[in-house]
């Protein structure tokens, strides 16, 4: 579990993002997180919460490997090597060598009421969107997490298409595919 709260900390800071003003019930906010997944894996996926304090509420126990949650604007549903990924780069640590993890925000860049987000295209550590820091919006997307990322071939740009696969973060440790799923 503390893996889950460094990942979820880590989307906080990534999106610049505080909890949505009007916060959703237990039931709303499983619903929005297990949104962020093809049915097949939201239905047997666990559900945290983030709570005051740094504590992960667990909603839900999982079966099959994939954490949902919401941080900020981003809905996502993690395997736990994406979470061992996001976990090393909260750390500043390498990430996980030929492990090849999965995150899927079929919501996109879009909260649970409808705020909108994004990320630096090239600052991993960036929390806001500035003149010079390419920030990007992507609709519904997968991610693939990892070294053996990097070998897929796609556009490594530092204003991407985001209707498109393309690189995130090039050329840090953290780069990552990024996979428009609409």
């Amino acid at each position: 579990m503390r893996h889950l709260f460094m990942a979820s900390s880590f989307l906080l800071a990534l999106t610049g993002s505080t909890f949505a003003q009007q916060p959703l019930s237990d039931a709303d906010y499983m619903k929005q997180a297990l949104a962020s997944a093809p049915e097949a894996i939201a239905k047997n996926a666990a559900v945290v919460r983030p709570e005051q304090g740094h504590e992960m509420k667990t909603l839900r126990q999982g079966t099959n490997g994939f954490t949902c949650m919401i941080m900020g604007t981003d809905r996502m549903c993690a395997d736990a090597h994406a979470l061992e990924f996001v976990h090393a780069m909260m750390a500043q640590k390498p990430p996980p060598a030929n492990q090849l993890g999965i995150a899927y925000m079929l919501g996109g860049d879009t909260g649970p009421q409808g705020e909108v987000g994004g990320a630096s295209n090239t600052d991993p550590s960036a929390t806001a969107k500035k003149a010079d820091n390419h920030w990007v919006v992507t609709g519904p997307h997968i991610m693939l997490f990892g070294p053996p990322a990097k070998t897929l071939g796609y556009p490594e740009l530092a204003d991407p298409d985001p209707t498109r696969p393309y690189m995130m973060w090039i050329g840090t440790p953290y780069e990552h595919a990024m996979v428009p799923v609409k």
